[in-house]
């Protein structure tokens, strides 16, 4: 998909998981919003993925370490075909499949995660199975900044270089918040990059709130130099809703009434201008 087409999906999934926290009445909210351009990207750009086809041997695996942002999943993958609307418009209520953390019973969710810090070490052993069978498919796992506290992250960190997994890709969604305020204040991780490069890792960085600079470095990754890679994508917590956007108070919360209105107008908004501007109207 072009760029603009990508903003567009982006914008869309958007709108349609302030629809979703809202009907729900939870939702790690902040969270969501920071990774659904990275998400889009992943799922209609970067990924072999068939929504009609979900245990195709040849796809590529996702794992959504920050469980706690499931929302932000559920909702690309209603957009990418995975799940219908009907089932998404469920979140919250009792019988459904979509619980608040990702579950092996939603299509296209490939494992259980939410205990923080689990999810590399999944994607490790995934990455060593793809070399053990001679399988292209490459993973990718998603993971919070707050959550990088967690020490069973680098165990798995060493073991990605220990078996020279270039064939992995991990994110950091660095957002700077988590649930009790800064990750400056709660648990400093800097540097990021030297850290995870004495790791043996290939690290890159790259502006999470931009679609073309997200497209522009999962493209550009090397998969054949015998390194895992680490993006580091910079985002902002609450993107694309000015009251949320850099509030640490919406790393979980509903909007109001007159909240969702407003959310739901900014939104509109610019989707109605991307539509224009791609159109040529």
């Amino acid at each position: 998909m072009e760029v603009k087409e990508l903003e567009l999906q982006s914008e869309k999934s958007r709108m349609r998981l302030i629809e979703t926290v809202y009907k729900a009445k939870a939702g790690h909210i902040g969270g969501d919003l920071s990774c659904l351009n990275v998400l889009t990207a992943l799922y209609f750009d970067i990924m072999h993925v068939w929504p009609d086809k979900p245990k195709e041997s040849k796809r590529d695996r996702f794992v959504m370490s920050k469980g706690h942002c499931v929302e932000a999943l559920y909702v690309t993958l209603e957009a990418k075909g995975f799940i219908s609307r009907k089932i998404t418009d469920t979140l919250g209520e009792f019988g459904s499949i979509l619980s608040g953390h990702p579950t092996i019973e939603v299509p296209g969710i490939e494992v259980n995660t939410g205990a923080l810090g689990h999810g590399l070490s999944v994607g490790v052993g995934m990455s060593i199975a793809a070399k053990m069978d001679a399988a292209d498919y490459k993973t990718f796992v998603l993971m919070g900044d707050g959550e990088q506290g967690e020490g069973s992250i680098y165990e798995a960190a060493m073991a990605g270089n220990q078996y020279k997994l270039d064939n992995l890709v991990a994110i950091i969604d660095r957002n700077r918040l988590q649930i009790s305020g800064t990750t400056k204040e709660v648990m400093s991780l800097e540097s990021i990059c030297d850290r995870w490069t004495a790791f043996g890792w290939d690290v890159i960085e790259m502006n999470g709130d931009d679609m073309a600079d997200i497209v522009k470095t999962f493209k550009s990754i090397d998969y054949t130099n015998q390194k895992p890679h680490l993006v580091i994508s910079h985002t902002t917590k609450g993107k694309g809703v000015s009251y949320m956007e850099g509030v640490a108070k919406w790393h979980h919360g509903v909007p109001t009434a007159e909240q969702y209105d407003e959310a739901i107008r900014e939104i509109s908004g610019r989707i109605e201008k991307i539509e224009k501007d791609y159109n040529g109207k």
